[in-house]
């Protein structure tokens, strides 16, 4: 067993890394590893000779997790994590054809053959990770694999690697499919998507990049997703509208980036009275069971509690939540950051900034706790918050004029409120609690 002196001497500068290779670049191919640590055990490639060797660095800090509680006092990187980083790193040459390419195909580690630990790696230490290409036949390569410190081996080993070739669906490669999945020859699919098992993938869909399609789920089209997009299992998306008046004329559903919608949701694409489109934007979560009907128009940021029902034709805008078993009426508009409780029945445009709870919806004040998560300043909430009470304490013509008239209320968080009650076509939603339910409140909390 090599001994080492306890202060090592200071490493020699690395030579220039592969540009095409940056840091930021190896988290995105490790994931073709399908057996892996958490976190990327890889800082940087110093030389990739493709399908035949690849040199890569690790340096070892003090903070990473896996030396808490390992060997108190003494930390030392464990053996079987020094195998995860050079099959990381072999999982790098299988998969990157070439510099700067995109990466195919995904990775298994099956074997570990005459694996030796010949240092101790401890914080502070610089591994050169060396990994040569060995036989290869049909699926599988035997991989040389060796961590240097210095130019002593730290560890070595004979990897049995099995690579596993990307289905290539809609006529773009990277795209990995369930042999299950039934995806139409029509629907185009960006490249890093993954479509479960049993999922349907219907005619005229464009899905992004990156996305997640859930087991047992379905795409219908024509529908638009973006980049970033999770279906989780037996959502139903794009489907035909529940509207009677719907005979098979042609309709979209436009969705945009980086939504998460989650099991039995369901989102239905428009009809032709209704504009023909149904429009999702960026960022927004749909629980369990939430409904967006035909026609709906709903923003960026937006939260659906579990079974938070839309009607048609409704537009919801950003960063509103509608809470978990709430109903919004057909026709209905949501504002801005607008609260809707849970259980809530909602029959006319909720205000902007404000909570509306209750069946029939009543409005309970600003949604204070909503708008100082979201960074508002306490000049806006305060005059916000004096804005309502001129609605809630006035009727609502006479409320707008004092509103403005009173130039200590003047901020833009005041006059989207004035404009959206002005352009209202259903009216807005200002009902009060009663002095009973008040008390009531009071009571319990």
């Amino acid at each position: 067993r090599v001994r080492r002196a306890q202060e090592p001497p200071d490493p020699e500068p690395l030579p220039p890394l592969i540009d095409s290779f940056r840091l930021a670049n190896i988290p995105e191919v490790l994931e073709r590893l399908c057996y892996r640590y958490p976190s990327p055990l890889v800082d940087a490639i110093m030389e990739h000779d493709p399908g035949r060797r690849i040199v890569a660095v690790k340096n070892v800090t003090v903070n990473e997790e896996f030396f808490q509680g390992h060997f108190p006092g003494e930390p030392l990187m464990p053996g079987v994590l020094m195998i995860e980083t050079l099959a990381q790193v072999a999982t790098i040459l299988l998969t990157q054809t070439a510099p700067g390419g995109e990466a195919t195909g995904r990775t298994y580690l099956r074997g570990v053959d005459n694996a030796k630990f010949r240092l101790r790696v401890v914080p502070g230490d610089r591994l050169r990770l060396e990994v040569t290409m060995g036989a290869r036949r049909s699926r599988l390569a035997r991989i040389q694999a060796r961590a240097y410190i210095g130019e002593t081996i730290a560890a070595e080993a004979v990897l049995l690697m099995a690579l596993v070739p990307d289905v290539v669906a809609g006529g773009r490669p990277g795209v990995t499919l369930h042999p299950s999945a039934i995806v139409h020859e029509n629907a185009v699919i960006g490249a890093g998507t993954v479509v479960g098992p049993h999922a349907v993938v219907g005619d005229r869909v464009r899905l992004g990049r990156d996305c997640r399609i859930g087991a047992s789920s379905v795409v219908e089209g024509p529908t638009e997703m973006g980049d970033g997009n999770e279906i989780f299992p037996f959502a139903s998306i794009g489907l035909i509208p529940q509207d009677l008046k719907y005979h098979g004329e042609p309709t979209r559903l436009v969705v945009g980036d980086r939504n998460v919608f989650r099991e039995f949701v369901t989102i239905h694409r428009g009809t032709a009275g209704g504009g023909g489109v149904t429009e999702i934007g960026d960022h927004n979560v749909f629980m369990a069971y939430a409904h967006i009907a035909h026609d709906c128009h709903v923003g960026h940021h937006t939260i659906f509690g579990n079974a938070a029902t839309l009607g048609g034709h409704v537009t919801v805008e950003d960063y509103a939540t509608i809470s978990a078993f709430s109903g919004v009426h057909q026709f209905c508009r949501v504002g801005k950051y607008a609260f809707i409780g849970g259980f809530s029945v909602i029959t006319k445009d909720a205000l902007p900034f404000a909570k509306t709870v209750g069946n029939r919806a009543r409005i309970y004040g600003l949604n204070t706790i909503g708008l100082v998560r979201r960074k508002f300043s306490s000049d806006s909430i305060t005059k916000l918050r004096r804005a309502y009470r001129h609605l809630l304490h006035s009727n609502t013509s006479r409320a707008l004029a004092q509103i403005e008239h009173d130039p200590s209320l003047k901020c833009e968080e005041v006059q989207y409120v004035v404009d959206f009650i002005r352009s209202s076509s259903r009216g807005v939603g200002l009902r009060r609690p009663s002095r009973r339910l008040e008390e009531t409140v009071a009571e319990e909390s």
